[in-house]
């Protein structure tokens, strides 16, 4: 992975060494951030129950997550390059810990939906904020597998809160949003204490609007957005409603559910490493895109064909995971060299999860509306109109040559 515009967020000495638990901490907190991800998905049936909500409306539990972030990471990230990345990373802890413990005790599914929102802009902030604290921890010459190691953050975290599948049970969802508040709020104080602040890289001399302007009169970054969009959209079809379509077509229980999609999730993050050496070895960013969104889509009509057994779909989950974690790391991998110049790289990177965070609102909605209203098998097409759509920008990414950033 070539990740040389991040290279000069922060310099080395070169005979310096890589803090590897300083950049295991910081990979932490992208995986407890995760967890507020993956804890929807498992308690939607609880949550239904709960306060007496259909599909439709509960798929929204899954989507507010990132409505916040669709509209302000870009803004996000241009107050990391200028306000200092561990401030922000910190105060995107906090905020989700604020998020789920005021989720814990709301009683109505719009109160939630607004909890979710908050706990989404958190996500958010502190997931832009950290590539910039490893840029600055890293030696150059161990940044690609810092990196690839990042990128692993998100099927981790999934991974890890679906195997407490059984705390959920035992405590509820109410209970289970406490704990993640917790968590949240010791992991916040570690990070504060652990992790020492990179030098904020915007420049002294342009405002906020005009790196912004700047940023978005470029195409590069445009490109990126709409990939990693289409790629969450694609994703959680799938895996914004994996327990419950798992203990559907398996005949499992919620909990079984859980822990079989947590399996199926960590083959995402083998992915995310294997695609890392596919860089390294040359292989083009754009075919990797072309192929893993292909192979996605294709899969989704084996997940939700009804002639095609339970386990077999649960097969095919577990690929679909795999070539899915090819996508993210190929998408972070090119902000650095498709950003006008370095002082924006964090701005990149927030508008990048911006695109992210637009296909986390508009993949479970459109799914739980289409599946209530014609069935799980008729979301494949869905999955198929977004791939032909990703294909295409894919195409244009082959096409746009980098932007000045390694210059700049």
């Amino acid at each position: 992975m070539n990740n040389t515009g991040i290279m000069k967020v922060a310099r080395h000495p070169p005979g310096d060494r890589s803090r590897w638990a300083t950049i295991w901490l910081i990979v932490g907190a992208g995986i407890v951030s995760a967890f507020q991800a993956g804890k929807a998905p498992m308690a939607l049936a609880a949550i239904q129950a709960d306060l007496g909500i259909d599909l439709a409306m509960a798929s929204w539990v899954v989507s507010a997550f990132a409505i916040l972030g669709a509209l302000t990471g870009i803004a996000i990230g241009v107050g990391v390059d200028h306000a200092g990345a561990k401030r922000m990373a910190v105060g995107g802890l906090l905020l989700q810990a604020a998020g789920s413990g005021l989720g814990a005790l709301t009683g109505s599914a719009p109160l939630l939906l607004a909890t979710r929102a908050i706990e989404g802009f958190g996500f958010l902030a502190t997931t832009i904020a950290a590539p910039a604290l490893i840029a600055a921890v890293a030696n150059p010459r161990d940044r690609d597998r810092a990196f690839a190691l990042w990128a692993t953050f998100f099927p981790v975290g999934m991974t890890i809160i679906m195997l407490n599948a059984p705390l959920l049970t035992a405590l509820g969802w109410r209970g289970f949003w406490l704990v993640n508040a917790v968590v949240l709020l010791a992991y916040a104080g570690l990070f504060a204490l652990g992790v020492q602040p990179a030098p904020a890289t915007g420049s002294a001399r342009a405002s906020v609007t005009s790196d912004m302007r700047q940023l978005l009169s470029a195409g590069g970054p445009w490109l990126l957005a709409g990939l990693f969009a289409a790629y969450l959209a694609v994703y959680l079809a799938v895996f914004g409603f994996l327990p419950s379509i798992l203990t559907d077509r398996l005949a499992v229980g919620e909990e079984a559910g859980s822990m079989l999609s947590a399996v199926a999730v960590a083959a995402g993050a083998v992915g995310c490493l294997a695609c890392g050496q596919l860089l390294v070895r040359g292989v083009q960013p754009w075919l990797i895109l072309i192929v893993a969104f292909g192979l996605m889509a294709l899969c989704g009509f084996g997940i939700f064909s009804e002639s095609v057994p339970g386990w077999l779909a649960y097969a095919i989950c577990i690929v679909f995971s795999f070539v899915g974690g090819f996508i993210p790391v190929v998408l972070i991998d090119a902000v650095p060299r498709h950003v006008p110049r370095p002082t924006l790289i964090g701005a990149g990177m927030g508008f990048l999860m911006q695109g992210n965070n637009a296909g986390f609102v508009v993949g479970p909605a459109v799914t739980g509306a289409i599946a209530s209203s014609f069935g799980w098998p008729a979301v494949s097409f869905f999955m198929i109109a977004v791939a032909v759509v990703a294909v295409g920008l894919a195409l244009m990414f082959r096409a746009r040559p980098s932007e000045t950033a390694q210059g700049g």
